[in-house]
């Protein structure tokens, strides 16, 4: 009993999720939602059986964000007990402290010393990630067209083939957040004596977010193409400037649920929205991601890939024109079939 819990928890169902040529979608809109409707199970399952790649950086980033709000609590405090003279929570260390410094600067110099704590440990926090991604980008580009695959075995395929083009990625990204921080706090200074520095400073920030819209390409393209690595990177690179407009919109959907959660935050002051998107991304936030990326950049491939490679199949998933044309006239010769006398 236990041994088909586990195989229907790993595999899932042979052939679930599978249409019927009739009942094929006509476009990628219909495509995506079907396909979401039929695996929303199955990216739960694949997301908690790779939440643990990930959990150190949600543990840096609550503890960053932890100590930013409890030093913004202190400081309202400390002004509140200013005018009323009602120390609350405070303690006379704490008011001792206090009155040493400007309020609003401890938060200036403990949000600096938390940015400082994320970019240097993100480096192995984001680093581990990178094989993991390769296996759910295989896994959801299945999926996203209406291919079978099974959760774990075609998930570690994916990554015993992709582990050192993933890690190679993974380490890019995950050096990203302290080049950024350092080279944008560098120029930023340096700008205050000459304007022309603000040239390096913004070209820095434009390396950060071009390689962020290449994300969306490089996992699903090394999975799908066999490229070198510095092809992999320039190729992911140019298709996410070529269609910047679409690329920009599938991120800033990614960041849908993470905004609402912060802005319920901000309204209402309440860490269960906070603790409602920690959720989301255990139960199925990571692998959402890589679904709704796969479903996008599938288009985009077949578009500018697939169909300039001969012998290569486009559209899968997809009714075709011929599939199309069949129904007409299977609907053509069904209302011109004369009815049966009673």
């Amino acid at each position: 009993m236990f041994g088909k819990m586990m195989n229907s928890f790993y595999y899932g169902k042979s052939g679930k999720g599978d249409f019927r040529k009739e009942d094929l979608p006509k476009n990628r809109w219909q495509l995506f939602w079907e396909m979401l409707r039929v695996r929303f199970s199955g990216l739960c399952r694949l997301n908690l059986m790779t939440v643990a790649a990930w959990l150190p950086l949600i543990i840096l980033i609550g503890y960053c964000v932890t100590n930013i709000f409890q030093a913004i609590a202190v400081t309202s405090q400390y002004s509140a007990y200013l005018e009323t003279g009602d120390m609350g929570q405070l303690t006379e260390e704490t008011i001792a402290f206090m009155e040493k410094i400007e309020p609003y600067q401890m938060i200036a110099d403990i949000t600096e010393q938390c940015l400082w704590t994320f970019c240097l440990w993100a480096i192995p926090c984001i680093a581990i990630t990178g094989p993991v991604q390769a296996g759910l980008a295989y896994v959801t580009r299945n999926w996203s067209r209406d291919e079978h695959a099974f959760i774990w075995a075609d998930f570690k395929d994916a990554v015993k083939e992709n582990w050192k083009q993933g890690l190679g990625v993974s380490a890019i990204t995950s050096l990203m957040p302290l080049i950024l921080y350092v080279g944008y706090r560098f120029y930023g200074q340096q700008a205050q004596n000459s304007v022309f520095f603000m040239v390096p400073q913004m070209l820095i920030v434009m390396i950060g977010v071009v390689w962020m819209l290449s994300l969306t390409f490089m996992y699903p393209m090394m999975v799908s193409y066999n490229v070198s690595f510095g092809q992999l990177i320039k190729n992911s690179m140019v298709m996410a400037v070529g269609r910047l407009p679409q690329t920009v919109g599938i991120r800033l959907i990614l960041l849908v649920p993470a905004a609402l959660c912060v802005l319920i935050f901000f309204l209402t002051g309440s860490l269960l929205a906070l603790l409602a998107l920690a959720v989301y991304y255990v139960l199925i936030g990571f692998s959402m991601a890589r679904f709704v990326c796969a479903s996008y950049t599938n288009g985009v491939f077949d578009k500018f890939i697939n169909s300039h490679m001969e012998g290569v199949q486009v559209n899968r998933g997809l009714a075709s024109e011929e599939d199309l044309d069949e129904d007409d006239e299977e609907e053509s010769e069904e209302n011109q079939t004369p009815s049966q006398p009673e």
